[in-house]
């Protein structure tokens, strides 16, 4: 298995560092979510420049099919909470309806909007999943894409 689940750390830094990179997490616009084959391997420190959509390990091995437009789709009712010192990303789970994929097993969910398409995180699906003229639906957790415990 190639694919890991993890947040990229180096993103993470910019945008809370000195570079401010607008990781707006709360977008119902500028988040997307592409789908990827067990092909890549992510290096979850890699820059900030190769930690993006369409760059490094990102811009080879995204599924294609009917009903799946390169890029992925935008991902809709998102939200960053915090509560009992964790901080939460969730979103609505999104689908591809009457979609023929083959072989998806990473997420990345990306800012389409910024100059490289940086990505957040990466969420290994647990096997290779496909569609025939079906709706593809990735099931986002009731803890969200991901949590982060801000409590030491």
């Amino acid at each position: 298995m190639a694919v890991a689940s993890g947040v990229f750390v180096n993103n993470v830094i910019a945008a809370l560092g000195s570079t401010n990179l607008d990781l707006d997490l709360e977008s119902e616009t500028e988040l997307k979510v592409a789908l990827f084959t067990n092909s890549i391997t992510a290096d979850f420190d890699a820059s900030t420049a190769n930690a993006a959509y369409g760059a490094g390990v990102f811009n080879a091995n995204e599924v294609s099919g009917t009903g799946y437009t390169a890029g992925g789709l935008v991902i809709t009712t998102t939200t960053l909470t915090g509560s009992s010192g964790v901080m939460t990303f969730d979103s609505a789970d999104p689908s591809w309806s009457s979609s023929t994929i083959t072989n998806a097993r990473g997420a990345l969910v990306y800012n389409n909007v910024l100059s490289p398409k940086s990505a957040f995180v990466l969420v290994n699906l647990g096997a290779d999943y496909s569609t025939s003229n079906g709706t593809f639906l990735i099931t986002v957790s009731a803890s969200g894409w991901w949590n982060v415990d801000l409590v030491p």
